[in-house]
């Protein structure tokens, strides 16, 4: 009886760090803010989308824009829906990590993904 006490007890103490983990993740703030993205990646002929999709960046400004683009995937959109900025993120990210790649016709991809207008229409605050 003794060692089922204890062992119940080891569970739930392990139930109870997995579930303050997730929290803690959940609750983590991303590298960057989404004006800190657009100021770094889609500024005005210095972005680095630009620079990717024209293909003059370097492997680290590919890497630098992946880094932001999975920085804007995890922060919350301040409008629209939350699914809706999901998917748009995730091809960004996705366009973004095959250029790190070196996949073909990621530039392209990338230029398709990064449809600033649709974005933001549906997630732009005020």
């Amino acid at each position: 009886m003794r060692k089922l006490i204890v062992a119940m007890l080891v569970v739930a103490c392990g139930c109870l760090v997995l579930g303050m983990s997730g929290v803690a993740q959940e609750g983590a703030k991303p590298k960057y803010t989404i004006k800190q993205v657009m100021k770094t990646a889609h500024a005005k002929m210095t972005g680095l989308k630009d620079k990717v999709v024209a293909g003059t960046a370097t492997a680290e400004e590919k890497k630098s824009l992946l880094e932001h683009y999975e920085a804007l995937a995890a922060n919350k959109p301040p409008k629209g829906d939350e699914a809706d900025w999901k998917a748009k993120t995730a091809a960004l990210v996705a366009a973004a990590k095959d250029a790190v790649d070196g996949k073909e016709g990621a530039a392209a991809a990338l230029g398709k993904a990064s449809n600033c207008g649709a974005c933001h229409m549906a997630h732009k605050g005020p």
